[in-house]
């Protein structure tokens, strides 16, 4: 049962990253690749129905880890106290800069929020990355599995390190680029004109960024942590989290060479979902490995609740899974297609 709710907590991680992360994107590039206020507003219209509703899988996901590994859950949000409280300001922004943007009247209102919304998103998808490179680094745990870190260091990986040194920085600068070259996929295949063409552009632009900082962060990794090698090495069937990552990279390239811009973003979402799922591959069964000494990191053993508790759990999870994906379906089906250049726009 904890290695099932491993994947699971592992696959509600990863649907959180692609959805939201798509709109997180879209973000970034709000000011690089809308010209003017109808452009700006048609970014809007494009996450609009959606953007709330694509975080709720990380409260989904949160939620869950609490249920199933209530050791990780305390340790984690003691530990990454000061970043997790700097999260939730950036959440509370991106959502004043999107639904405040129309409901105050004058063009310098209208740039501010759209500043703020770009810069929310921006650092929101830095820190996600830092923390991903946080847990793959190891943190500094004690015998009873709690540890505290500093914003910074010396900025140097060691037993002590801080939230952010060389590793998490470059993690938080990947995911930065992947969510940015994700988001621009999806703004070219919501609109329609020179915004779809220009963000297109900016996204085969990323895509290059992507590509090298793909395999610099494969090699740092390594540096960082070689153990994460060692479920390769005893499960052949790993290596399709890579080939889907090779093979995801270059289909982007050749779709959006095509003017395919459904399949192109498609095929982001799946560079996204086999990057994550090779990190989780290779940490298991760790769920916070410790930088100081091996034996004090935390697995999905020494943290999960009672099997009873797992068996019960997971009648109740595959309901609210079934209910949340015949509602994503509803909604994604409701609001498929093109945005329109003009009129409401679902308030936006």
């Amino acid at each position: 049962m904890e290695t099932t709710w491993f994947i699971l907590v592992a696959l509600m991680l990863a649907a959180y990253v692609i959805l939201d992360g798509f709109d997180l994107g879209a973000g970034i590039m709000h000011l690089c690749i809308a010209k003017n206020d109808e452009e700006r507003r048609m970014v809007l219209r494009a996450i609009g129905p959606v953007w709330d509703g694509n975080e709720v899988w990380l409260l989904a996901a949160g939620g869950t880890l609490y249920f199933a590994f209530p050791m990780l859950y305390a340790s984690s949000f003691s530990g990454f106290y000061l970043p997790l409280i700097m999260v939730l300001w950036l959440l509370v922004l991106r959502g004043i800069g999107i639904e405040f943007r129309n409901h105050v009247e004058g063009h310098l209102w209208g740039q501010a929020f759209d500043a703020v919304f770009s810069i929310s998103s921006l650092l929101l998808a830095v820190f996600f990355g830092a923390a991903l490179g946080n847990v793959i680094r190891g943190v500094p745990l004690n015998a009873e599995g709690y540890f505290f870190e500093p914003l910074w260091t010396t900025l140097t990986v060691g037993p002590e390190p801080g939230i952010l040194d060389w590793y998490t920085v470059l993690t938080g600068v990947v995911a930065l680029a992947v969510l940015a070259m994700h988001g621009s996929a999806y703004v070219a295949l919501k609109t329609e004109g020179d915004l779809s063409a220009r963000a297109r552009s900016r996204g085969r632009m990323l895509w290059w960024a992507v590509a090298v900082l793909t395999i610099v962060s494969l090699v740092a990794t390594l540096a960082v942590r070689p153990g994460m090698l060692d479920n390769y090495r005893k499960y052949s069937a790993g290596a399709v989290f890579p080939l889907m990552v090779l093979v995801s990279l270059g289909l982007m390239a050749y779709y959006w060479s095509k003017g395919n811009d459904k399949a192109a973003f498609i095929s982001s979402s799946v560079y996204i979902a086999g990057m994550l799922s090779g990190a989780a591959f290779g940490l298991y069964p760790y769920v916070l490995p410790a930088s100081t000494r091996p034996e004090y990191g935390l697995t999905i053993y020494n943290t999960a609740a009672p099997p009873y508790g797992l068996k019960v759990g997971m009648v109740w999870w595959i309901i609210g899974i079934v209910l949340t994906l015949a509602y994503f379906t509803f909604l994604y089906r409701l609001f498929k297609g093109k945005v329109a250049p003009s009129g409401d726009g679902h308030g936006y």
